[in-house]
C-alpha cells in the first residue's frame, strides 16, 4: 500500500463508504488521512452500517458527523440515514450541506430534525444529479430559486409536500429521468382528490404505498411505469408511446388508462391486481412487441378468465410467460388450453392455488405448445395443503406422479419447483 498514490487510496476508501470505517482507516497514517481529505468522494452515515450511532448523545453524534465531513474536501456522494430515536438539530445539518454544496453530486438524506429544515433550500443545486429525501417536509418551493439543472433522479420517501409544490419542483428539473414516490403525504387541493404530475423528460416513474383518488401523469418520454401497494380509483398516463415496461403489484384500481402508450411495450408484470383480465387485456392488447408477460393471482370464475389462446395470438414475440390461476376444487375445465404454438417462449412459470390432477394436466397442455421452452417453474401451495385435515393427500401423490412423467417426456426442459 505504501507505493499507491493518494488518489488510488482515496478511491479505495470511497468504496468502504461507511463513515466509521473511513474514520478508522484515516487514522492509519498521514498518507491515508491525506487521501481522505483530498480524494474521498463517497461517505455514508447510517445506523444500518453501525447501530452504535444510537448509543451516542445527540450533541456528541452531531460533533462526530461534523468532524468526519469536515475532514473531506471533495465529497460527491453523501448519505445520511439515521432512524428513530435519533433526531438531530437543524444547524449542524445545514452546516454539512453548505460545506459540501460545491462538490456534491448525489445526496441521500433520510432522517428527522428537531426543527423544520427545508433540504431543497440548503443543498447545492447546480451539480446535484441524484437526490433522495425521506422523513422530511417540503414547505416551500418556487420556480425561481429551486432549479436543479442537472438532476436526473429524485426519490421522495415519507415526505410531506403539496401537489402544487411537487409540480413546481418537477418544473425546475429539466433533465429529470427517474422519479420515485413512496408513502408520501401529498396535499391535494380542489373538490376532487386528484394529483396531476408533469415532467417532459421523465423516463421512469415508481409509485408505492399511496392512496389517491386520481393520478394523471404527463410524461412524453416515459419508458417504465411501476405501481405498488396503492389504492387508486383512476390512473391515467399521457405520453407519446414510449412505454416499454409496466409493473403492477398489490394495487386496487377501478380504471387504468395508458392510452396509446403500448406500441413499444416489452414487459408487463402484474401481481395481485384486482382488475378483470378482459378489462386489463384491452389496455395491453396492442402491445405486439411484448416479450415478457406475468399475470399472477387471477381468479377463474367460469365467465371471465385469462385466455392463453388470445395471449399466443396477440403477442407473437413473447419469450417469458408467467400465469397463475385459482383452480377451484370440482372445476373440470382446463383454463390453460391453447391450440396455437407459443413458439418463442423459452421461460414459463405456472402457478395454482390448488394441487390436483387438473393442475398437472394444465402443465402438460402448455408444455405441448411451447416447442422452444428451456425453463419451467411450477408454483403450488404444498404447505397449505398438508396443513389441512380435510385435504386429500392422494391428490398430491397423483400430482407428483404426473409431474415425474412430464419430466421424462420433456427431458430437455429444466424444471424447478417453488412450493410454499
Amino acid at each position: 500500500m505504501d507505493g499507491l498514490p493518494v488518489e488510488v487510496i482515496g478511491n479505495i476508501l470511497s468504496h468502504l463508504g461507511a463513515a466509521r470505517d473511513v474514520v478508522i482507516a484515516s487514522a492509519t497514517c498521514r498518507k491515508w488521512r491525506e487521501a481522505v481529505r483530498r480524494h474521498l468522494h463517497t461517505l455514508s452515515v447510517s445506523d444500518t452500517d453501525w447501530p452504535g450511532y444510537r448509543e451516542h448523545r445527540t450533541e456528541d453524534l452531531e460533533v462526530i458527523i461534523t468532524q468526519t465531513i469536515m475532514q473531506t474536501s471533495s465529497l460527491e456522494d453523501l448519505s445520511i440515514c439515521l432512524g428513530p430515536p435519533i433526531t438531530l438539530s437543524a444547524a449542524p445539518v445545514v452546516a454539512w450541506l453548505m460545506y459540501t454544496r460545491e462538490s456534491l453530486r448525489f445526496l441521500n438524506y433520510n432522517m428527522q430534525t428537531k426543527s423544520h429544515l427545508n433540504i431543497l433550500e440548503r443543498c447545492g443545486k447546480q451539480r446535484l444529479e441524484g437526490l433522495t429525501l425521506g422523513c422530511t417536509m417540503i414547505a416551500h418551493v418556487d420556480s425561481v430559486n429551486y432549479k436543479f439543472p442537472v438532476l436526473r433522479s429524485l426519490t421522495l420517501s415519507r415526505v410531506s409536500i403539496t401537489a402544487v409544490r411537487l409540480n413546481l419542483l418537477l418544473s425546475g428539473c429539466p433533465k429529470l429521468e427517474s422519479l420515485s414516490i413512496c408513502r408520501a403525504d401529498i396535499g391535494l387541493t380542489g373538490s376532487t382528490a386528484a394529483m396531476d404530475l408533469c415532467s417532459p423528460s421523465l423516463r421512469t416513474f415508481a409509485l408505492e404505498g399511496m392512496d389517491v383518488e386520481q393520478i394523471v401523469l404527463e410524461a412524453d418520454k416515459l419508458e417504465s411505469l411501476s405501481l405498488k401497494d396503492c389504492r387508486l380509483d383512476h390512473f391515467e398516463l399521457l405520453s407519446k408511446g414510449s412505454l416499454r415496461a409496466l409493473k403492477i403489484d398489490d394495487v386496487s384500481m377501478v380504471q387504468l388508462d395508458i392510452g396509446d402508450s403500448t406500441d413499444l411495450l416489452e414487459v408487463v408484470d402484474v401481481k395481485d391486481f384486482n382488475i378483470m383480465w378482459p378489462k386489463f387485456y384491452d389496455v395491453i392488447s396492442k402491445a405486439s412487441k411484448l416479450k415478457s408477460l406475468r399475470v399472477w393471482g387471477l381468479t377463474i370464475d367460469g365467465d371471465e378468465n385469462l385466455d392463453l389462446e388470445t395471449i399466443a395470438v396477440s403477442f407473437p414475440k413473447l419469450q417469458r410467460l408467467a400465469v397463475n390461476y385459482d383452480l377451484v376444487d370440482g372445476v373440470n375445465h382446463n383454463p390453460f388450453l391453447v391450440s396455437v404454438l407459443l413458439e418463442r417462449v423459452v421461460w414459463l412459470e405456472l402457478g395454482s392455488t390448488v394441487i390436483n390432477e387438473l393442475y398437472a394436466e394444465c402443465i402438460g397442455a402448455v408444455l405441448e405448445r411451447c416447442p422452444s421452452l428451456e425453463k419451467l417453474v411450477v408454483h403450488g401451495p404444498i404447505s397449505e395443503a398438508i396443513g389441512r385435515d380435510d385435504y386429500p393427500i392422494h391428490q398430491i401423490a397423483k400430482f407428483t406422479t404426473s409431474l415425474v412423467n412430464l419430466m421424462r417426456r420433456f427431458s430437455d426442459v429444466e424444471i424447478d419447483f417453488e412450493y410454499r
